[in-house]
């Protein structure tokens, strides 16, 4: 298993050091035995590539799938459908291998979140909390110690308090969830509302993660069209043209 970057979507870069890489080596070797991770530590990329999205992503969603004390079936389907759209069932089946290896080591959050910060442009870290949220509801329960810890993640991954409640209302909905996502209250202004609407559909643009290959990206619109529906529900409620 020599070529697992492959696997893991290609492009590694910074992911294979530090704690992430760690954590890694540690499920792969406990899945392959003959596999052999080589880390440079003098060659790091700048920029995030779809190996280094994919095997964060593996890592967070184990946090958050073990926060409430119980790995559930449904949210396994979700990780593996999720992976299967974006790399395939062939690399899939690999890639479920090493995630269950995760689901038994702990995870330490803060330093992996720190590499990840420091390394992953904005626009992929709240695709992440997106990926996290639609994680934790794919059981259609809410449970709030993985809420918790998705807030925790979030506050270590730079995104701050209103990003995270527009992701957060995506998923979770009351009656000031179309308000939330667009990061503003009930007594805005129509043209507060219009000017918002204008602020989070460049926030949250699928070409922001185009790098990170098509079907990131159309996960990504995804997130783009709920604030989209909630700019269309404002606008009907109130009467906007």
């Amino acid at each position: 298993m020599a070529k697992f970057g492959k696997w893991l979507g290609g492009g590694l870069g910074w992911v294979v050091g530090g704690p992430i890489g760690g954590i890694i080596g540690f499920a792969l070797g406990s899945v392959f035995d003959d596999t052999k991770v080589v880390v440079n530590g003098n060659q790091i990329n700048s920029s995030t590539q779809v190996g280094d999205f994919s095997v964060s992503l593996l890592v967070l969603a184990a946090a958050v799938m073990k926060a409430d004390g119980a790995v559930l079936k449904s949210e396994l389907e979700f990780v593996k459908k999720f992976f299967i759209k974006n790399f395939g069932v062939a690399h899939t089946q690999e890639q479920m291998l090493v995630f269950r290896e995760l689901l038994k080591k702990e995870i330490p959050v803060q330093e992996v979140c720190m590499q990840i910060r420091q390394n992953m442009e904005h626009a992929a870290r709240l695709q992440l909390i997106h990926f996290l949220f639609g994680l934790s509801s794919a059981d259609g329960a809410v449970h709030q110690r993985e809420v918790d810890v998705i807030a925790e993640i979030a506050g270590y991954l730079g995104v701050n308090h209103a990003d995270f409640n527009s992701l957060k209302a995506m998923f979770f909905k009351d009656a000031e969830s179309d308000y939330k996502i667009l990061e503003i209250t009930k007594s805005a202004s129509d043209e507060e509302v219009k000017k918002a609407y204008r602020k989070m559909a460049v926030k949250f643009h699928p070409d922001k993660v185009s790098h990170l290959g098509e079907d990131i990206q159309k996960d990504a619109k995804e997130k783009f069209q709920k604030v989209q529906a909630a700019y269309e529900h404002i606008k009907k409620q109130r009467g906007i043209n």
